[in-house]
């Protein structure tokens, strides 16, 4: 089963769902690196269950760190960090070795694993093992930060409801801090607003709602990244391929320039204080696999999530006929406000992991 991401860093997320803790091992990390808890747990409380929105298991995320840091320090060994399950309920999982549900994975995994899957919620599938993901992105965000580097996110579009984008030019650290301002992170208050109403007629019906995450990074230097199978692109998409339920990733003007003419969709370049850069920024800040220098931006689709109160159809695996089910269990109406800064943190990691490889050529 691979679990595991990256050359410079390299992290393992291990753990499932309703077993005893989640967590991972980071290697990469520099010796000596203040680790802030304060800022962690403002993190991770972004990405936890609970709340009016989302699904009322209750989980405090607290994270314990087994090895790698010594009196608050990372100290140069593999870092090691846990979350215990405190709120789990397998009986709601009982009957999916038999009848699998609809848009989850639980037939490939049954299939995959020939039948000694873990399926109670979802296992090692589960979005509860965004968790360990989001105390690596936490970590390398500390470290980019001390290189003046930032990255942020926020929901571009929940269902039909959208909120206006980053500006590709001038996006910048204050825009990430101004969207955690609001109940959900979004640039408009009132489609904010609007994205709530959306979420709770979704609740209220027994249905889910999916969206659009936008990410963006600022302050990156030039040269970060490696052309084809290393590319930035692909470094970042692998992880937030990574995060259940991302079912589409696109950079700068993505799939709307390829409608573009080449001179519509081409960024003229220009120089300004002694620093070349480019008028649009529709690649979205990587040329060739390679940071330009401008805003780093993508987007995530995310699928509404697949758990929902309708009667659907299904199989009975072990009869090998149709069958009928309901979902139990505790689920998220629209993973999308939790899964925001899951996105930021598959960015970071896989940034930092590219910015120190670059440092190896400097």
């Amino acid at each position: 089963m691979a679990s595991t991401y990256g050359n410079n860093i390299k992290i393992t997320i291990f753990g499932q769902s309703h077993g005893p803790a989640i967590g991972l091992t980071i290697e990469g990390l520099p010796a000596g690196m203040a680790i802030d808890e304060e800022a962690l747990r403002t993190f991770m409380a972004r990405r936890a269950p609970g709340g009016s929105l989302s699904t009322p298991r209750k989980e405090a995320d607290e994270v314990e760190f087994i090895s790698g840091v010594y009196q608050g320090r990372t100290c140069g060994v593999p870092l090691t960090a846990v979350i215990r399950n405190t709120n789990v309920r397998p009986q709601d999982y009982s009957s999916l070795h038999l009848i699998p549900r609809p848009g989850h994975a639980d037939f490939t995994g049954h299939v995959k694993y020939g039948g000694y899957e873990d399926p109670t919620g979802g296992g090692h599938f589960s979005g509860r093992l965004t968790a360990p993901l989001c105390i690596a992105g936490a970590l390398c965000m500390q470290l980019l930060g001390e290189e003046g580097i930032a990255v942020g996110a926020h929901i571009v579009a929940i269902g039909q409801v959208r909120d206006r984008l980053f500006d590709p030019i001038a996006v910048n650290a204050n825009d990430f801090t101004a969207v955690k301002k609001h109940e959900l992170p979004v640039m408009d208050e009132q489609q904010g607003i609007k994205m709530r109403s959306a979420i709770e007629q979704a609740r209220a019906g027994g249905n889910s709602l999916g969206g659009v995450i936008e990410c963006a990074a600022v302050g990156l230097p030039v040269g970060l990244g490696d052309p084809m199978m290393d590319g930035l692109e692909s470094r970042i998409s692998a992880l937030v391929f990574a995060v259940p339920a991302v079912k589409g990733v696109e950079f700068g003007s993505g799939f709307a320039g390829s409608a573009l003419w080449g001179s519509q969709n081409n960024d003229a370049f220009y120089v300004q204080d002694g620093q070349v850069r480019t008028r649009t920024n529709n690649h979205g800040g990587i040329l060739g696999g390679i940071s330009s220098g401008m805003p780093l931006i993508f987007r995530a689709a995310v699928k509404p999530t697949p758990s929902i109160a309708h009667e659907q159809n299904s199989v009975d695996l072990q009869a090998m006929q149709d069958a009928t089910l309901k979902v139990t269990g505790r689920h998220d109406p629209c993973i999308v406000p939790r899964a925001v800064p899951v996105i930021e943190a598959a960015a970071a990691v896989a940034i930092c992991d590219a910015f120190l490889e670059q440092k190896k050529y400097r």
